[in-house]
């Protein structure tokens, strides 16, 4: 499975065996700086995952009459 494949709890997986390792501390530098740089990038796809799929999601809202409408989900606080 390719980095652009790999869904959100495989890179998950992925990136809790990478510090695991890196916890260890019997890998040499290069080894160690070579995993790093994996889970920089496993994270940085964790993140574009999670941003995505915040851009997806919808909030349904019950007006009090049963009808129910659809709006864009935001992060910003309303004023």
């Amino acid at each position: 499975m390719s980095k652009e494949e790999i869904n959100f709890e495989d890179a998950m997986k992925q990136l809790e065996e990478i510090a695991n390792k890196l916890e260890k501390n019997d890998l040499d530098l290069d080894k160690s700086v070579e995993i790093f740089e994996e889970g920089m990038k496993l994270s940085k796809k964790c993140s574009e995952i999670l941003e995505n799929a915040e851009k997806r999601i919808t909030i349904l809202i019950n007006d009090g009459k049963d009808n129910l409408t659809e709006e864009s989900f935001s992060t910003e606080q309303a004023e």
